[in-house]
């Protein structure tokens, strides 16, 4: 039975690609037959609420911190709603409705790189020219977005599906749109990799990440609902047109918690880096389902930058986890404490002095909270 429970989290992973490949595909059915992407973002969130408050409550009753959200926490929260959330799910849901669902899957792989990216400018993240594992950071980050760049500007012959484009008009995209959807969709990367760094500072606030992202919700909720209230007028937009968006609906919502649920019990068992590792996954099982059910047109270009973008993407994880690597080996090389002077600690705490007690290996932020994966 133990061996069977090291192979748990692989297979969790796997089915949480599939999952993120169902919200893609069956997302951009619906989108394709007439239902907004503005609404169906407030529908999805409503619906991610709903699910998320229960189980935060739960969290929150079952825990023994006593921390506490102040006036501050919420702003940050709120921020990262704006971002995570609102911005973020409108352009993906935009840049798919334009693109096509292998396109999102793969720009959305992106996020590594400019979450690199950022993290580097702001001074988060060390770069050091003379190192492998910069360089590999660097390197991997540029084939990315000349991946992306090639499958946003570039086509060339088709592969697959190339005689029945022509019938089905709306499986495919035109050039404009197409562009369009992956510029979009990158900023959608852009948005999710700020949002990650973000979360450096909420999860020192608010520990629980089960109740910060139940407030993300809720927030979200409010800002989506407000936004689209004020750009859909017609209340003809709010209403889905067939069974296949209300299961959409559904599905979505629930994928929505189960995924936040099982992302969170893969890093706890693996760490951050084994679940990235799973994340271009989920662009081989849509772009084949995809030209299967959908009907969507494969390019060259776009196969090629696809595959570019997951190598580039490899190679950002790899240098992550040589620095992660270093770091530990840094850790256990330090002089151990004393246990004497340990235990001298709870003497002098006794007689009302005061103790720093530091445990070297436990790190100052959870791994979980630099994982750069989906929500």
């Amino acid at each position: 039975m133990g061996g069977f429970d090291a192979y748990k989290p692989a297979m969790g992973m796997v089915g949480l690609q599939f999952i993120y490949a169902g919200v893609a595909l069956f997302t951009r059915a619906a989108l394709v037959r007439g239902l907004s992407p503005m609404v169906f973002v407030v529908y999805r969130q409503g619906i991610a609420t709903l699910i998320m408050a229960p189980l935060a409550y739960v969290s929150r009753r079952r825990s023994s911190s006593g921390f506490s959200l102040g006036l501050r926490s919420f702003a940050w929260i709120f921020a990262a709603s704006l971002l995570g959330v609102t911005a973020n799910q409108n352009a993906y849901f935009e840049g798919l409705y334009l693109s096509s669902s292998t396109a999102a899957s793969a720009l959305t792989n992106l996020m590594p790189a400019i979450t690199f990216v950022m993290a580097a400018i702001s001074g988060m993240e060390k770069v050091n020219i003379r190192s492998l594992r910069s360089n590999a950071k660097i390197i991997g980050t540029v084939i990315s977005v000349s991946g992306a760049m090639s499958m946003a500007l570039l086509r060339g012959p088709k592969l697959l599906n190339a005689g029945i484009v022509a019938i089905k008009s709306s499986s495919g995209s035109s050039g404009e749109t197409w562009l369009l959807g992956s510029l979009i969709l990158f900023g959608n990367s852009c948005c999710w990799a700020i949002w990650t760094i973000m979360q450096v500072p909420i999860s020192a606030r608010c520990p629980d990440p089960l109740l910060s992202t139940a407030w993300m919700c809720f927030f979200g909720s409010i800002q989506t609902t407000a936004v689209t209230i004020f750009i859909k007028t017609d209340p003809q937009a709010w209403k889905p047109h067939s069974n296949l968006e209300y299961a959409c609906l559904l599905y979505v919502g629930i994928a929505s918690a189960s995924i936040i649920v099982l992302q969170a019990w893969c890093i706890a068992r693996r760490g951050p880096l084994f679940s990235a590792m799973f994340s271009p996954l989920s662009t081989v099982i849509v772009t084949t389902l995809a030209a299967i059910f959908q009907h969507e047109m494969v390019y060259t270009a776009s196969l090629l930058g696809a595959i570019a973008v997951i190598a580039g993407l490899y190679m950002v994880l790899w240098g992550k986890a040589e620095d992660r690597r270093e770091t530990r080996q840094g850790a256990n090389s330090m002089p151990q404490v004393d246990q004497t002077s340990i235990q001298q600690g709870s003497i002098d705490e006794s007689s009302g002095k005061n103790v720093c007690k530091i445990n070297l290996e436990k790190p100052l932020l959870p791994d979980k909270f630099s994982n750069v994966d989906k929500v």
